[in-house]
């Protein structure tokens, strides 16, 4: 535990314009039916980076609409990024920030962005050929439903951290996992089931692990080896027991016994250029499968053009009807990439084009990564999709952005072109993809470079998002 340190905001060089477009006026978005809460997680919308077991990165309640917008920063020494962020039932910010050496949880004041306390977890054991590009030990984690984060660790164990009264953090329970997994595999993220059994991803071979939290039974099967079976994302789970994770080769359901085993209920391989593009982690699908209404789940795959492609989700399909719904080709050929989960609300799909980001050097100095926001409607009754709107000028290199329910806006963080690369806090109109407002953030290819962090907002309506160089926010004036 440490006394609250006042936040030291993060410097950058203003730049003109500070803010564009005009204040948005709420549109709830219709048609959407309410995410099952999964009862081993924290309330949706605080419990993870993509908000619920479905992963559906969508609050139900609204974000800032633009209203003379006020920004505040905290630079963390040494630099640390906030990837994940989530919220206590105090209202508290936790996350765990990564940097050279390896992560370390914080909590902060919500309003000013204090850091409140923080708590050392285990350092890295080796230095990764991309150091940007590296979520394991730590890049994932969620709250249960005693405001407990449950991370996995560098060292290959599972974590359950409590919160005291001081505040603070103390390590209440420690699962290792080293019998199970190799030198080379690391643990890339960890979500309970339906059931509350914990479900574990490594990094390399296709591992898929469960651990019963009250026992400390664990099992584990593996989908490859090396390359082949690689796991980069976080995975979905449902309200039946179904748990849907893809490697960088194919996409899988899978369900447990009654004994905690892990099976294959079924699995698909998806249409793949085999191109490492610049803007994804290894060489498939850079999105985390995304649960949908009415029994279906997303990806985008890795072909060129890549595609939006939507399964059915139940385990034995009807007479005459076929794993795949629809596969529907966005952005441009030679410039499609995308290393963050989908956007669902309702039918729609909005996806992001990452495409030319690998690290800082990506967008020193004024250069750009490819542009582009789509959103793809579910047809009714599961009868392919189809392309609602594109936008085709907007910038967003690696942010996991979020959409309102309940005001119908988009909210991204986009670099715009210029020198000293600034960023914006934008939002954009869910029925349209247009800019609604920016409000600038800052500038620099590294201090408010997100470098893949997920946006989130609290339901006071701030908006966060990590960045190199600590933790920012924004918030109606």
């Amino acid at each position: 535990m440490i006394a609250a340190t006042p936040p030291v905001p993060i410097p950058f060089t203003p730049v003109s314009p500070a803010y564009v477009g005009a204040p948005a006026t709420p549109h709830k978005i219709k048609g959407v039916r309410r995410v099952p809460q999964n009862r081993f997680m924290a309330a949706n919308g605080r419990s993870e980076i993509h908000d619920d077991g479905w992963q559906t990165d969508a609050y139900t309640w609204s974000g800032p609409l633009g209203r003379g917008p006020v920004t505040l920063s905290s630079m963390l020494i040494p630099q640390r990024d906030c990837g994940s962020i989530t919220f206590d039932r105090q209202g508290r910010v936790l996350s765990i920030c990564i940097g050279a050496s390896g992560p370390e949880l914080y909590m902060f004041d919500p309003t000013t962005l204090a850091t409140l306390a923080t708590f050392s977890l285990p350092p890295r054991q080796s230095v990764p050929s991309n150091i940007f590009q590296d979520f394991t030990g730590g890049g994932y984690f969620y709250l249960d439903t005693h405001d407990d984060v449950v991370a996995g660790t560098t060292t290959k164990h599972i974590y359950v951290i409590g919160e005291t009264a001081g505040p603070g953090f103390k390590l209440l329970h420690d699962y290792s996992l080293t019998d199970i997994l190799s030198a080379s595999e690391k643990i890339t993220s960890a979500l309970p089931d339906s059931r509350g059994l914990l479900w574990i991803v490594a990094r390399n071979d296709g591992v898929v692990a469960t651990l019963n939290l009250a026992t400390g039974q664990l099992h584990v099967i593996r989908l490859g080896h090396g390359a082949v079976g690689e796991i980069e994302n976080s995975f979905a789970t449902d309200q039946h027991g179904g748990v849907y994770i893809d490697t960088n080769r194919k996409l899988y359901r899978f369900g447990a016994t009654r004994n905690g085993i892990p099976k294959i209920r079924w699995q698909v391989t998806y249409p793949n250029s085999l191109e490492h593009k610049p803007g994804q982690v290894d060489d498939g699908t850079g999105t985390t499968p995304t649960v949908m209404q009415g029994g279906y789940v997303n990806i985008t795959d890795n072909a060129d053009p890549m595609d939006i492609v939507v399964y059915r989700t139940a385990v034995r399909l009807r007479r005459h009807q076929r794993r795949t719904v629809c596969k529907v080709p966005i952005f441009s050929r030679g410039a499609s990439a995308d290393e963050n989960s989908l956007i669902v609300a309702g039918r729609a799909m909005i996806a992001e084009n990452n495409y030319g980001y690998s690290d800082p050097t990506s967008i020193s100095a004024g250069k750009l990564t490819a542009p582009g926001f789509v959103r793809v409607d579910l047809n009714r009754g599961g009868k392919g999709c189809h392309t609602v709107w594109t936008n085709t000028s907007e910038r967003a290199p690696t942010v996991v952005s979020k959409a309102s329910i309940g005001n119908g806006l988009i909210y991204t963080y986009t670099l715009e072109p210029g020198s000293s690369s600034p960023w914006y806090w934008t939002a954009l109109d869910f029925r349209t993809g247009k800019v609604v407002y920016k409000r600038l953030a800052g500038t620099g290819s590294v201090g408010y470079n997100n470098n893949y962090s997920g946006i989130a907002i609290n339901p006071s309506g701030t908006e966060y998002v990590g960045v190199l160089g600590g933790i920012i926010a924004m918030r109606d004036g």
